[in-house]
């Protein structure tokens, strides 16, 4: 990762692990401007972390790194306080690296609020995670707007590139690298957003097959465009385009739900 031109990353990093009968965080480590607020505990022994952050957003040469491993049994929901502003940038970009270790039989919903690239920014992600076996849960969403339409900022920001890699004891299973550029693409083309203005990206590992069929319902039944894809018996992607954030929200609420009874 790139320097930080203001000689600081911050960081946020959470170890889970499952002890008599339910999820706790054994490590935890953060310095300005994020903090963890203390942890919800789940019906069911696991346990949910809101990471909550004193910035008004993404700026310019911000450089982040974050990570969470879930223990063995463990079973972790990370979700966020807002949406992710990425703000205006005259030059260079922000950049943030993700780290996600999931143990035997652990689980970890990752579902932070969608982001939203202002006018002129620039902002680059690196994802990758690392699943134990075949025994190991993840549950990954990730929204994108289009922008602030309501100040007519459609598909107005430099770069949002986002690179995910997904490894299973040791293998790559599955890499996506996006990387959209308005002023050098057609964003509201055929094969591109078509006309929609918010896009959701979804990774559903360690699920049973029969789940994709209750995904296409979901689909029909919401006024959403979208498509799903069998990496093998076990994994699913499923990427969605919408109109509003809320609505693809509303979507990966359920197909959490759905993950919940469909785990393998």
């Amino acid at each position: 990762m790139e320097r930080n031109q203001f000689g600081k990353t911050s960081q946020l990093a959470v170890q889970a692990e499952y002890r008599d009968g339910k999820t706790i965080l054994t490590d935890v480590s953060f310095t300005a401007p994020y903090k963890l607020m203390h942890p919800f505990p789940k019906p069911n022994g696991g346990a949910q972390i809101i990471p909550v952050c004193a910035s008004a957003g993404i700026m310019r040469g911000d450089r982040q790194e974050f990570s969470y491993q879930v223990g063995e049994n463990a079973e972790l929901e990370v979700l966020s306080q807002s949406y992710d502003k990425i703000h205006k940038m005259d030059d260079g970009c922000a950049q943030r690296h993700i780290h996600l270790d999931v143990e035997h039989n652990a689980t970890l919903y990752y579902a932070p609020q969608p982001v939203i690239p202002f006018a002129h920014s620039a902002f680059d992600s690196t994802i990758d995670i690392q699943l134990s076996d075949e025994s190991s849960h993840l549950f990954f969403q990730d929204i994108l707007s289009c922008g602030r339409t309501a100040y007519g900022e459609r598909f107005a920001y430099r770069r949002f590139s986002s690179k995910i890699m997904v490894y299973r004891a040791g293998t790559l299973i599955y890499r996506d690298n996006t990387r959209y550029e308005p002023e050098k693409m057609t964003m509201e083309s055929i094969g591109m957003y078509e006309g929609y203005t918010h896009m959701a990206n979804l990774l559903l590992f360690g699920v049973d097959t029969q789940l994709q069929e209750e995904i296409w319902k979901l689909i029909d039944a919401n006024d959403c465009d979208g498509g799903v894809t069998a990496l093998d018996p076990n994994n699913l992607i499923v990427r969605l385009f919408g109109v509003r954030a809320q609505q693809l929200q509303r979507i990966s609420d359920q197909l959490k739900q759905l993950f919940e009874t469909y785990k393998s």
